[in-house]
């Protein structure tokens, strides 16, 4: 049941956030994704390791986040804290996305194939829903070459993400719930 609701939370925060950026109102919703964060760390079997992990992730999703903006690929709206950096909104459902690797999509854990066929396919469908909904828009590079490159960065993103995860566990991080 707890898989369950961790994909609800997933879910729901990654609508808030993206309808938040919207209408350049994110405040609240990265509020409350970082609440259900601190739940999640809280209740980890290793709190500590959940933690640096999901910071890890972060790191990860900010660098190419950021440089898909760079590179023209995407823009956003609300470039808030920096014009530099990929917005907060952003590294919010990063850190949500992490929240789910041990838990919800804990049965892609051993299959980098599929995760990342999955994230080739299911990653640019995210990026594209995001962008329909207001929150940024395709950069000079249009929506194909966005599209193009989101894939390759889910491609690869998926399996170190997962890597990562199983690396750094020992044999007890997934989940027994």
């Amino acid at each position: 049941m707890a898989k369950f609701w961790n994909f609800v939370f997933f879910q729901a925060g990654w609508f808030a956030c993206i309808l938040g950026a919207a209408h350049q109102e994110v405040f609240w919703p990265v509020l409350a994704s970082f609440a259900y964060i601190g739940i999640v760390i809280r209740r980890a079997d290793s709190p500590l390791f959940e933690a640096k992990f999901i910071f890890k992730v972060l790191l990860l999703g900010v660098s190419v986040d950021s440089l898909l903006y760079h590179f023209g690929f995407m823009n956003f709206h609300d470039a808030w804290p920096s014009s530099y950096l990929s917005p907060m909104w952003m590294w919010v459902l990063w850190v949500l996305f992490s929240s789910t690797v041990n838990q919800s999509l804990s049965w892609l854990q051993g299959k980098p194939l599929l995760g990342a066929v999955l994230g080739g396919i299911f990653g640019p469908i995210s990026y594209e829903a995001g962008i329909r909904m207001g929150a940024g828009s395709w950069g000079p590079s249009g929506q194909l070459g966005g599209l193009a490159a989101v894939s390759v960065v889910w491609v690869i993103a998926i399996p170190l993400i997962f890597y990562w995860a199983k690396r750094d566990s020992g044999s007890n991080l997934i989940a027994n719930q």
